[in-house]
């Protein structure tokens, strides 16, 4: 392995810790990962729902809003329909509620049993004959241009929320929000479809506030010299959608004669200090002059008692958000962040209903490994924290059968032990029991599902055993059929619901991209692709577009499905494009990419503060990854099951000495350590709880004989 650890400029570190206030370990890390923007900082130092995203930052969201609306008014019937995956039951579970909160005629289906991804004519069918006339997809819906146009036909409207990457054509919805599709709007790279969906969720209760589609104006007027500049900004839905400023010298100019006539006709105006705003109108436009405004201070003031009596430029000053775009920070916009944040407040738009939410969010955005970064991290953090101390109905169960419950829950704890219960009902085809668990209403029946679901999960386990013994010697088989570069695996007898686990672990083990197809017994071949090394899969599935039925996803993990009979020759296109495939990576050698060289006095129980600031951890996000010398090696026993084949060790670092781990190392005692040794080592850090215990533990990931012990 390589160890490498990038060097760093120390005036880019010390201008870190002076601009945003954190030491200079924590500075020293941020600048090694690359994240030396404030607005990338941001998401790193906070934790406050404060900072998420305006989901009015969508372009589509108040027409999506106001049909929902317009359904409620009309008392129109709305379908949710979701995926099976995690991501689509939390999205079809966290939609449903809120639409059910606001009084609508709510009701939810996704695919069960052998029906295929998506929307399909059925559905559409069935939900006509009930005389409904709204569909909303979560976490779907992208790519179902047919069946979308033909619900229009039946006069049914379609509002498709999703996160997938859409196709060349859109489907001719009423409404799609998605944070792919060009100009949308939304500033987050890599949103789920659960996160999508809570975001029109937010957007719903914010239209019951009388601020909702009404144009706001903030206005402040700053004496600069013998002239005054008078600066406004214009909000809707909270969003800033323009700005001006105009300089103007006393006598030289009337108000009318300003473009601020028109920019502010017809407005409701906010100022800031009334009484000084009045003065200096006078002084600029002369005593005659009236402008008809509101002043917040009182109001604000009475909400905030900690920033009574202060000037817009102390405020600016004090703004947090403030601090991270230096760009965006006069004093009209530290007057629009004080105001948002009275407006979420007053509105209350983040209480414990919006924490419950946040828990279905959170483990969506892991489950369906979205970037953590950006807004992603807050929403894993509030998320996981709210699991922790007060978890919601249906996941305090889950929690408790997997002995996780009252545990400082991790992204690890979620993605390993809660995301494959859930999986396993769609993978086994009853994706409604995990949604009829989160919206069940007695304990009796939330134990009942859950019960369920790890029976479940215990099934998908064998499939995935008995699919590996089938798929595993195929996919190896077809590698020089493909140039070396892509392994497909095509049978009859995997369980659909196993495709994407086998691909998984089949990508990871060839390094390669690779797709397993089951054959259903209708004549339907379903494949799911997962790729290796970088490779973008869906270059791969577009240029045979026309053979699927459907298909979609990402770029790391799709599907598709398509007729047996179109199998030969979309084979026949894979072989061709396989020969030309190119990988952005070879992955031959490993690198460790370590964040700080620590020191023995750093190396004690309370680097974990320092982890825990940089949780969540995941797609784009790694753990921490540190390196200490000449740790002496005190002890060391061998670990496993059924062979021996892990090393537990006691390090000693000096003031503290380390339980420490070492996955599949035990070929390397006594040969590049042994008992007593000083060694370097490379390591990340957690917590062990064993027995109701929490120690600290490094996971060492390299080690070798100090070179100058």
């Amino acid at each position: 392995m390589i160890w490498n650890k990038k060097d760093i400029g120390k005036e880019l570190v010390k201008e870190l810790t002076q601009n945003y206030g954190c030491d200079a370990l924590t500075a020293s890390i941020l600048v090694r990962r690359g994240i030396i923007n404030g607005e990338d900082i941001l998401f790193y130092l906070e934790n406050d729902p404060r900072f998420f995203h305006n989901p009015f930052l969508f372009k589509n969201m108040e027409d999506a809003v106001d049909r929902i609306l317009n359904a409620k008014d009309e008392g129109e019937k709305v379908l949710i329909f979701g995926d099976r995956d995690v991501d689509g039951i939390t999205a079809t579970t966290v939609l449903y509620e809120a639409l059910i909160d606001m009084g609508l005629d709510a009701q939810w289906r996704v695919p069960s049993g052998d029906e295929t991804y998506g929307l399909s004519n059925e559905v559409i069918d069935q939900f006509a004959e009930d005389y409904g006339t709204l569909i909303i997809t979560v976490d779907c819906g992208i790519s179902n241009m047919a069946e979308i146009a033909y619900a229009a036909e039946k006069g049914i409207d379609t509002i498709v929320v999703d996160h997938h990457t859409p196709q060349e054509t859109l489907p001719p919805a009423a409404v799609i929000i998605n944070h792919k599709i060009a100009d949308c709007g939304y500033p987050q790279t890599d949103l789920s479809g659960c996160a999508t969906a809570w975001k029109l969720a937010v957007a719903l209760r914010f239209s019951r506030s009388e601020l909702y589609k009404q144009e706001i104006c903030l206005l402040t007027i700053v004496p600069e010299n013998e002239a005054y500049t008078v600066h406004v900004l214009k909000l809707l839905n909270m969003v800033e959608i323009d700005r001006i400023a105009e300089t103007i010298i006393p006598g030289m100019v009337r108000f009318d004669q300003t473009r601020l006539l028109a920019f502010l006709k017809g407005q409701q105006i906010f100022v800031w200090d009334g009484p000084l705003q009045k003065r200096l109108f006078e002084k600029a436009f002369g005593k005659n002059f009236e402008l008809q405004y509101y002043d917040l201070q009182p109001d604000i003031s009475k909400k905030f008692p900690q920033v009574s009596g202060m000037s817009l430029l102390r405020l600016k000053d004090l703004s947090r958000i403030g601090r991270y775009h230096k760009n965006k920070n006069d004093e009209l916009d530290g007057f629009m962040n004080l105001f948002i944040t009275y407006v979420q407040q007053t509105e209350n738009l983040f209480t414990e209903r919006e924490k419950r939410e946040l828990q279905l969010v959170a483990l969506s955005t892991i489950a369906d490994l979205m970037e953590l970064q950006g807004e992603n991290r807050i929403i894993v953090k509030q998320g996981l924290a709210a699991m922790s101390t007060n978890p919601r109905e249906g996941l305090k169960e889950l929690l408790a059968k997997q002995k996780l419950l009252g545990k400082k829950l991790s992204t690890d704890d979620i993605g390993w032990q809660v995301s494959p219960l859930i999986n396993a009902t769609g993978r086994m085809g009853k994706p409604e029991t995990a949604i009829e668990l989160f919206l069940a209403d007695t304990a009796e029946k939330r134990n009942e599902k859950a019960n369920a679901i790890i029976t479940m999960n215990e099934e998908r386990k064998q499939l995935g055993a008995e699919g590996w013994d089938i798929a595993e010697p195929l996919a190896r088989e077809s590698l020089p059929r493909f140039s070396g570069n892509l392994a497909i695996a095509v049978s009859d007898k995997i369980h659909r619901g196993i495709t994407g686990i086998l691909s998984n672990r089949l990508a990871n083990t060839l390094q390669v991209p690779v797709i397993v197809i089951c054959i259903l017994p209708d004549g339907t071949a379903i494949g799911s692709c997962r790729s290796a090394r970088g490779y973008h899969l869906l270059a791969l599935l577009e240029p045979s577009a026309d053979l699927f039925y459907d298909y979609g996803g990402h770029n790391f993990a799709a599907g598709f499905s398509l007729a047996k009979e179109q199998l030969p020759e979309l084979l026949h296109a894979f072989e061709l494009y396989a020969a030309a495939m190119e990988f952005s990576e070879d992955g031959e050698t490993e690198e460790l990419i370590i964040d700080a060289e620590l020191p023995h006095e750093y190396l004690t129980p309370k680097l974990l503060e320092l982890a825990d600031l940089f949780e969540p951890y995941g797609e784009k996000s790694p753990k921490l990854l540190f390196t200490a010398s000449n740790i002496k090696i005190l002890n060391v026993s061998a670990l496993g099951k059924t062979e021996k084949v892990h090393l537990k060790l006691t390090l000693d670092c000096g003031t503290y000495k380390w339980p420490a781990l070492y996955w599949n190392a035990v070929e390397k005692l006594n040969v590049d350590f042994a008992v007593g040794d000083s060694v370097d080592a490379v390591f990340t850090i957690n917590r062990n709880s064993f027995n109701g215990t929490v120690t600290p533990q490094m996971i060492i990931q390299d080690m070798k004989r100090s070179a100058h012990a």
